[in-house]
């Protein structure tokens, strides 16, 4: 009887817009609520069944939700239409996990899901580089703001009481403070932002660029040439199979290929490699005596 009532009384064949956020909200608010009989029948056809047109019903019952809830968090300067989009899948992550026998409504339950997946996602793209990594930071980043009751920084009474409601350090409310009034700035500004009251903003204009520094070119220039002069004296020290196979192998553009050189003496490749290997390691006390 419940089941017959669900599909008599609500009508859920409303088809969502999807190119405009207004439009979308405004046929998420028309879609009908649901009463707890009809809630409870649903998620039982759901669990019981595995009856996705059930779960298509809570979940469209409840879009109107997820709109209320998406617009609280309007002020991180993302997109409306990005954060009902996680929201409704939240929702969704609910719907499946919900279980009508525990006794609380549906809104109860998927409330905990919907916001999960909002933070979660405006931690992700709030800023280039993540401002909350650990789970004291993350607290702080959706709790700060409510609890600052001016504009502006925080005097040290209100950083502690801040710290002991949440339940945090002092310093980490601090750091976090200082993060969130940071903002992005490009490396360089774009075509359209080069003009001349703010091209210096941009850290390209500002940040020192050390490579063409006359001290460290020479001291680059001084060091590889000791390093060749180095090899030079320590490659005269190696006999002259030695000395070719090195040279052939390693300071030559066309390499040779262990086999060639195997052949060329008539050894074993794996002899070259070992001639190799021991030439090299010569190498190396000689130009570090």
């Amino acid at each position: 009887m419940t089941q017959d009532l669900v599909l008599k009384n609500q009508s859920f064949d409303i088809q969502l817009p999807t190119g405009s956020v207004d439009q979308y909200i405004t046929a998420a608010m028309n879609i009908p609520m649901l009463s707890a009989e009809e809630e409870y029948s649903l998620a039982t056809r759901l669990r019981e069944d595995n009856d996705l047109e059930a779960a298509r019903m809570l979940v469209m019952s409840h879009l109107r939700f997820v709109v209320r809830v998406a617009r609280g968090y309007s002020g991180y300067g993302l997109a409306l239409g990005d954060l009902i989009q996680e929201g409704n899948i939240g929702l969704m992550k609910a719907v499946k996990r919900f279980d009508p026998t525990v006794g609380v409504r549906l809104v109860s339950f998927a409330v905990h899901w919907v916001r999960a997946e909002m933070h979660e996602y405006i931690l992700r793209n709030w800023r280039i580089v993540k401002v909350a990594t650990t789970k004291a930071q993350r607290k702080l980043f959706f709790n700060l703001r409510s609890k600052k009751k001016r504009l502006g920084w925080l005097n040290q009474e209100e950083v502690n009481a801040v710290a002991a409601d949440l339940g945090v350090k002092p310093e980490t409310v601090l750091e976090m403070e200082s993060r969130l009034s940071g903002h992005d700035i490009g490396f360089d500004l774009t075509a359209a932002d080069d003009d001349e009251d703010t091209r210096h903003f941009a850290p390209a204009a500002y940040l020192a660029d050390h490579s063409q520094d006359p001290a460290r070119v020479l001291e680059q220039s001084d060091w590889s040439e000791r390093n060749t002069s180095s090899l030079a004296e320590a490659l005269v020290t190696l006999d002259e199979r030695s000395r070719t196979i090195l040279e052939e192998r390693w300071l030559s553009e066309d390499k040779t290929t262990l086999h060639d050189l195997a052949a060329r003496y008539g050894v074993s490749a794996e002899r070259i490699r070992q001639v190799e290997k021991n030439a090299i390691n010569k190498l190396k006390k000689t130009m570090l005596a």
